[in-house]
């Protein structure tokens, strides 16, 4: 006899096992589907996110900010630290032991909200029933109420660069290389490809970027993107544009990687590559042909506004479906979907979800930019504010960037917020609670901001808004 839940979720990335937690909160019998294994063959919650993405690395991208600044900016502080050495396994093993903690963490929260982990491969049947595979071959069948589809994405391989995770690695192999590449090249400029990068150049690879894009973070707000890009390079990331790959092979222990640009075809060799050209969705094989779902044609599963798919009570949310691929976009949508399974009118505002790229500095934003207000036709305002003249900035040895406040011309309503600089991440966020009640740039330039702080450059920019910020000269004066 089939087991029955209320609720099924397939999946337990960060949409995945937080739709199952919110689910068994609101008092629904809940289960939830993973097939990732441990080295033990045990259960693995927390999906690519804690395993082998957003934590792990972000774990590497902190330990090594903090050998880079030892080893060449801790003389500003008067401090002397000689002879400076990154021990690569201790820290991988650091990573690891933040990522067993993490999981296991789950699986705590799983039990005490009375969450049922089932190992296996997820499959949707018709009539919201769930197939669920396990690595020995043996199936079952659970009938649930409704069904949750939270499977994730996969990194994108290219046919030109063949992974093999030896020397042609993807974004999971290259958080694993137990030492330093001498000659790191990286296919893809993008949010994957800044990060790792980041971390091996502070560590002392020369990384070379190959982006196929002639325009650099082309999602950003362009001001900001330039400059980000001006930042990287000054940190030694060799980031060429309009770069196409065309084959990649190992030959006698190297990477001989061939390319197209504006200069012509040319040939690099490199000691290690990772291909970071993005990721998509994990929906193949995910449901049957007479389920009742539809991808659309980039393979994203067909949802509306509320995360519903064509089929009646069976969701689909995080990176199978449309929107950013974001941990905490994810999230959201499944407590979102859970909250409207248990009979609530909830709803996501979709347009102020944040991003973020934890290069150092960080690069941050939510809502419009300013060439996509343009575009629009949108009448608008824009107030900007150097980190250089934020005296936290200063006295931290850590001003580069600026924060840019974007409002409407006549509402004065805050339309996005684009930061490159230090703690941009968590900056953005006040940003992203003022839009989400609808605040003016005034409303923000009225705030009083404790001093001194990173945060006074946003109330700065928002100053900068109307031509009245206080720190800087401003370009214009309100009329």
């Amino acid at each position: 006899m089939s087991e029955k839940y209320d609720v099924v979720v397939i999946g337990a990335g960060p949409a995945g096992y937080v739709a199952a937690i919110k689910a068994a909160q609101l008092g629904l019998s809940t289960a939830c589907v993973e097939q990732w294994l441990d080295d033990k063959g045990k259960i693995r919650l927390g999906g690519t996110c804690l395993n082998v993405g957003c934590i792990p690395s972000k774990a590497l991208l902190d330990s090594s900010h903090k050998f880079a600044e030892a080893r060449d900016h801790f003389d500003v502080h008067g401090i002397s630290v000689e002879g400076a050495s990154i021990d690569v396994p201790a820290m991988l093993a650091r990573k690891e032991k933040i990522v067993d903690q993490l999981t296991g963490g789950i699986a705590g929260l799983f039990k005490h909200n009375g969450v049922t982990a089932i190992s296996g491969t997820g499959k949707v049947l018709a009539g919201t029933r769930v197939e669920v595979a396990d690595r020995d071959g043996n199936v079952q069948v659970l009938e649930a109420g409704n069904v949750i589809i939270a499977a994730g994405s996969l990194p994108m391989n290219i046919p030109p660069a063949p992974v093999d995770n030896d020397y042609i690695l993807d974004s999971t192999g290259a958080l694993e290389m137990s030492e330093v590449p001498a000659r790191l090249g990286v296919i893809g400029a993008g949010v994957i490809g800044l990060e790792l990068g980041s971390v091996w150049r502070r560590l002392g690879s020369e990384v070379v970027m190959l982006e196929a894009l002639d325009e650099f973070l082309p999602m950003m707000d362009a001001q900001i993107a330039k400059e980000t890009a001006k930042i990287l390079k000054k940190q030694g990331l060799d980031i060429r544009l309009g770069t196409r790959v065309t084959n990649a092979e190992v030959k006698d222990g190297k990477v001989e990687v061939s390319y197209s640009s504006a200069d012509g075809d040319s040939t690099e060799s490199f000691d290690k590559l990772i291909v970071a050209v993005g990721r998509k969705p994990r929906s193949e094989e995910l449901f049957a042909s007479d389920s009742g779902l539809t991808l659309d044609e980039r393979g994203y599963i067909f949802v509306n506004d509320f995360c519903e798919t064509e089929a009646p009570r069976v969701y689909a949310v995080g990176d199978v479906v449309r929107g950013p691929m974001l941990a905490h976009k994810g999230s959201e949508e499944g407590v979102m979907v859970a909250e409207r399974i248990a009979g609530k009118q909830a709803q996501m505002n979709y347009d102020v979800i944040p991003s973020v790229i934890y290069t150092h500095p960080e690069v941050a934003a939510v809502g419009k930019t300013e060439q996509e207000l343009k575009a629009d036709g949108v009448e608008y305002k824009a107030g900007v504010f150097p980190f250089v003249a934020s005296g936290r900035a200063l006295a931290s040895n850590d001003s580069d960037g600026m924060v840019k406040l974007l409002a409407h011309a006549e509402t004065d309503r805050i339309l996005g917020c684009h930061i490159v600089g230090p703690s941009a991440a968590d900056l953005v966020q006040q940003v992203v609670i003022a839009m989400e009640f609808g605040s003016s740039a005034e409303d923000l330039a009225l705030t009083v901001f404790s001093h001194p702080t990173l945060s006074e450059a946003v109330h700065e920019a928002a100053l900068a808004v109307d031509g009245h910020a206080i720190h800087i000269a401003n370009r214009k004066k309100r009329k």
